[in-house]
């Protein structure tokens, strides 16, 4: 594959997936940054008319329901910030339409949660809503469903990194641009002097969350490290991935024209749209295998075979999107169940002769309780 420069990686791009943090889109005092959204916008539009399929996943909801109500701190307790959400929301989004409508453009509201993206009939269908907007010509704006999102049910996404990586995860070979108060990942940190911007990261690794250094903020949740979470989403699927500063009023502008901005992330690999949703939909259960299921599943490219289960944990249906790891808890991969997790009990560890016996009569038998078709490798090595 012939090495691309930035300007062709970001001009070759049909996907475009803009993610603006809080701190970025929000005063000190937690309102609504009007200029700044103003010139978002008029960036955004500029990007659109180019025909780029263009997205953005847009965080300050709460924080414009903080600046609503006058809070100075951001509170700890669910229902409070929920209800954040939703006095902020209506806030949020009657800026951004009034500033598209005045460059001609239709802007479309989208909340999510991560349930939405478990499904993959709801995954699906996601992902037909954005392109039949997209054929309308509009934007889509999205955002995690503070308002109805359960921490405690497993159903939120967290941030809005993790948001905007699995927005993107949707269409193939996407770019995702995460604009942030910080110029990008430095290699220590970013207080200090000596510390460098790392414009270019040609591989993930794991090393890459020690150069991480967190800064505490009241309005936002996301952090350094979340936006590496994010990179290491988006270019496992085939995406590219750039972490800029949004407080720039003409980031978007200079990073099109190929300017060395901000860190950007390159692919690892490309995948189908199918192994796209095995990579980023939320596990509705764990399959535990042994050494010799995680020898075949990595090295020999082998299905995952009952007798190679030691344990299952969570509930979840035959045909949920399960993740599967080794006895020391280190995901390999993900995929989907032939089992539900009641049978899946009931089969792990047995030979395939002993299957009906334990499932009983007139049950549907799967020697395979994850077929190799059905599975993606996560493990980064």
């Amino acid at each position: 594959m012939v090495a691309l420069d930035r300007k062709q990686i970001v001009q070759n791009a049909k996907h475009l997936v803009v993610k603006v943090g809080t701190n970025v889109l929000t005063t000190a005092e937690g309102r609504l940054n009007a200029e700044r959204i103003q010139r978002l916008v008029g960036e955004l539009c500029a990007i659109h008319a180019r025909g780029v399929y263009t997205t953005l996943v847009s965080s300050g909801a709460i924080g414009a329901g903080m600046g609503r109500l006058g809070l100075a701190e951001r509170p700890k307790f669910s229902p409070t910030l929920q209800a954040l959400a939703a006095i902020g929301q209506g806030a949020l989004i009657q800026n951004y339409e009034e500033e598209f409508s005045k460059r001609g453009v239709v802007a479309a509201q989208v909340l999510l949660t991560a349930s939405d993206l478990s499904s993959r009939e709801r995954y699906l269908n996601i992902r037909n809503t954005f392109y039949t907007l997209f054929n309308y010509g509009a934007i889509p704006i999205v955002n995690e469903n503070d308002a109805v999102s359960s921490a405690e049910l497993s159903l939120t996404f967290g941030d809005n990194d993790r948001l905007a990586a699995l927005v993107s995860c949707l269409f193939p070979e996407p770019l995702t641009i995460l604009l942030t108060d910080v110029d990008g990942l430095y290699d220590g940190d970013p207080a200090l002097p000596e510390s460098k911007l790392v414009s270019k990261v040609d591989k993930w690794s794991p090393a890459l969350m020690e150069m991480v250094a967190e800064k505490k903020s009241s309005r936002s949740k996301g952090g350094m490290s979340s936006k590496l979470k994010a990179a290491r989403t988006v270019t496992s699927v085939g995406g590219t991935l750039l972490v800029a500063n949004g407080d720039d009023p003409d980031i978007l502008s200079k990073i099109f024209a190929g300017a060395e901005v901000g860190t950007l992330f390159l692919p690892s690999e490309r995948l189908a749209a199918r192994k796209r949703w095995f990579r980023q939909a939320p596990s509705c259960g764990t399959l535990v295998v042994d050494a010799g299921a995680a020898r075949a599943l990595l090295k020999q490219g082998k299905s995952l075979l009952t007798i190679g289960v030691v344990e299952t944990r969570g509930t979840f249906r035959k045909g949920d999107v399960v993740s599967i790891v080794d006895l020391q808890g280190r995901e390999l991969g993900r995929g989907l169940s032939n089992y539900s997790s009641q049978d899946a009990q009931l089969v792990c560890g047995k030979r395939s002769n002993e299957l009906a016996d334990a499932l009983g009569q007139d049950r549907d038998v799967y020697e395979e309780i994850v077929h190799r078709d059905n599975f993606q490798i996560t493990v980064v090595d």
